[in-house]
């Protein structure tokens, strides 16, 4: 008995020790005032003090313009036939390049058909030339506009921002590179300019950059622009930090384009090596090679060959290509 009573004697003990431990030690020992603490300092809310009110409401404007303008990105993804017109530099209407288009299709289907070709191939050349060959075209002429866009873009920001040091205001500043920068940049602040005379906060004008000229660089100059104006802040610093991120993005892509020059080299060889080898099979015998389009099996042979040899080409500028 005095056993049991002995080992019932220690059992509660422990189990009051335990509650005890549970319960009342964090509150003694200050470890729920430790984790309070830190709960209010990783919360997001911040103290109720006048400067963190402050960060807090900038925080949220920076946020809020991120947000709204990504959202009109995300709206607008589908681009149209005369917006690829604008982003390429021409001021075509879509009627005038649809009816062009159709010219060199049936030019190319009257030239194949008067060459003695086949219908099917006159229709696959034509359609060739009449859609993908304009498309083709429209995309080289953007490239190469947004290459001239992107060479001079860092110098525009820098006379912005001394501009902005001298005391000039934002639109004087923006008025001085659309007067004295080489196109196609000279073009697109111009129509940041005649868009804030007509109204459009500059804000907005400057962030319908990117719709006329969609690269990240363009992207990144309306967000700093939309921001300052909602927002306020230091905009020389801001553009300062525009300017070095958009120097360091052009070293970035020409160290890539060094880079891979060896690879892409490599890859334009291999890819013209079997035309190239066509060619001259048939300026020496062109009897010997004429079955592949002569001959149902050498046709079917010929067009296996056209689609390996497309998705090797494809393969290897998806490895020699860099996104950044």
């Amino acid at each position: 008995m005095n056993l049991q009573t002995l080992a019932l004697a220690f059992l509660a003990a422990t189990a009051i020790g335990g509650v005890a431990w549970v319960f009342l030690y964090p509150l003694l020992s200050g470890e729920r005032k430790a984790e309070h603490r830190r709960a209010s300092f990783a919360s997001p809310e911040p103290v109720a003090r006048g400067v963190d009110k402050n960060q807090r409401s900038r925080r949220e404007q920076v946020e809020g313009s991120l947000k709204e303008l990504d959202a009109r990105r995300q709206k607008d993804k589908k681009v149209s036939l005369s917006v690829r017109l604008t982003q390429a530099g021409l001021d075509w209407t879509p009627k005038k390049f649809v009816v062009v288009s159709g010219i060199l299709a049936v030019a190319c289907f009257g030239l194949v058909m008067t060459f003695g070709g086949g219908p099917l191939g006159a229709l696959g050349l034509a359609f060739a030339a009449g859609f993908g060959l304009p498309r083709w075209g429209l995309g080289y002429l953007k490239k190469r506009r947004e290459k001239a866009f992107l060479k001079a873009l860092p110098d525009a920001v820098d006379v912005i921002v001394r501009g902005i040091k001298s005391g000039l205001p934002l639109f004087d500043s923006i008025k001085v590179v659309a007067a004295d920068a080489p196109e196609p940049l000279k073009g697109e602040f111009l129509a940041i300019v005649e868009t804030q005379a007509i109204g459009m906060p500059l804000g907005e004008a400057c962030a319908r950059l990117y719709d006329r000229m969609p690269v990240p660089e363009a992207n990144f100059f309306g967000i700093v622009i939309a921001i300052q104006q909602k927002s306020g802040g230091n905009l020389s610093e801001a553009l300062g930090n525009l300017s070095k991120v958009l120097r360091d993005r052009k070293k970035m892509a020409e160290k890539i384009q060094a880079m891979s020059m060896e690879a892409k080299a490599s890859a334009g060889i291999i890819g013209s090596l079997p035309p190239i080898v066509m060619l001259l099979v048939y300026l020496s015998t062109p009897d010997y090679i004429s079955l592949l389009w002569t001959h149902p099996t050498g046709q079917l042979m010929l067009v296996g060959c056209l689609i390996w040899m497309s998705m090797g080409i494809f393969v290897m500028k998806r490895m020699i290509n860099f996104d950044f």
